[in-house]
């Protein structure tokens, strides 16, 4: 019975630790550095269009291209799954590198 009661504290300390990490805001600093590999098809200082669309005032739009609502979640969607020509970085991306780039999108 004590065991069961401990397994369970620290199941939810361990989630609650992974939440609080999740919530953890990233570096743009860093982000700016892991968005050198994006900067090959996107912009961020003009509007032009490279091989994929301007990421130039991207928090600034109502939508994605897509047409979905600009969120970290649908921003983070589409890193993970690409489309349209643009490579799916779900593995290729750790979560912090994907938290340190939405952080600089978020400066753009």
């Amino acid at each position: 019975m004590k065991t069961w009661i401990f397994s369970i504290a620290v199941a939810g300390l361990l989630s609650t630790g992974l939440a609080l990490a999740a919530d953890k805001p990233g570096d743009a600093a860093k982000g700016k550095k892991v968005f050198d590999q994006c900067s090959v098809c996107h912009n961020t200082t003009t509007d032009d269009v490279k091989v994929g669309p301007s990421l130039k005032g991207l928090y600034k739009h109502a939508t994605l291209k897509n047409g979905k609502k600009v969120t970290d979640a649908t921003v983070k969607a589409k890193i993970d799954e690409g489309g349209n020509g643009m490579p799916s970085y779900k593995d290729l991306l750790s979560d912090g590198d994907k938290g340190d780039l939405l952080a600089y999108l978020k400066t753009l």
